[in-house]
């Protein structure tokens, strides 16, 4: 890796709205190649026509092992290399542990967790013959868990722990690992709510503060892998101002 990102190639999963989008954009500006990842391809498409550079569309669910081989042989096949991968791809179904759907508690982890689990395995092999880097997106509640947030900050706390354990197994063979943890951000991850107290609780949080946006924490992102070579940024937690915890 060096200080800048021309001909470098980034896969980014979640890639068709809120974070996902933003940093696959801030990072194609920066002169990255583009394999931009998710399961709503329309969205993708817009977003491989917005990008100032080379960006390829890649209909990725990252629960489905042969999916997420798939894409990153399809990334190195186009490209030719794979350099970086942002794992931002996560789901938060928040609600109080009694009487708590079961069937959300497997989606969030199977996304947010194992989806990035797999993929890291998938695209190791090409990140260490490029001595490329891994930034995973998590959270503030990836630091600290909340009443209504359990099994979500489960998979978080299971982010920074998996991402500890790689950066001490691949950091002498030249490969960075990078932790981002955003405070609220104006996404749609509230959307995916179901519980209705949860939910107008999380707008209601919205609405009390200037909240972060998009844009925000890719600028994070490409703050961490346009270092230079020698100095690996570790972790970046960002929160609003307003933000108390």
């Amino acid at each position: 890796m060096s200080s800048t990102l021309d001909g470098k190639v980034v896969l980014i999963t979640g890639a068709s709205s809120g974070i996902g989008e933003a940093t696959a954009l801030a990072l194609s500006a920066e002169g990255a190649r583009i394999a931009a990842g998710a399961r709503r391809a329309d969205r993708l498409e817009a977003l491989v026509h917005k990008a100032p550079g080379a960006a390829l569309a890649l209909d990725l669910d990252v629960t489905d092992q042969e999916s997420v081989r798939a894409a990153v042989a399809k990334t190195v096949e186009h490209f030719g290399a794979l350099d970086i991968l942002v794992n931002n791809a996560g789901l938060m179904l928040a609600g109080p542990i009694a009487g708590a759907d079961l069937t959300e508690w497997t989606r969030m982890v199977g996304t947010n967790l194992l989806g990035s689990m797999y993929m890291i395995h998938a695209a190791l092999p090409h990140l260490l013959e490029s001595k490329g880097a891994v930034v995973q997106v998590s959270s503030t509640s990836g630091r600290i868990a909340s009443a209504g947030n359990g099994a979500y900050a489960a998979t978080k706390f299971g982010i920074t722990a998996f991402a500890e354990a790689l950066r001490q197994e691949v950091t002498a063979q030249g490969v960075r690992v990078v932790l981002v943890e955003p405070g609220f951000v104006a996404t749609e991850l509230t959307d995916h709510i179901t519980d209705p107290a949860m939910r107008a609780a999380a707008r209601d949080m919205a609405a009390a503060m200037r909240t972060l946006r998009p844009e925000d924490i890719a600028g994070a992102v490409v703050y961490a892998v346009t270092q230079p070579e020698h100095v690996a940024v570790n972790e970046i937690l960002i929160r609003p101002t307003d933000q108390t915890r």
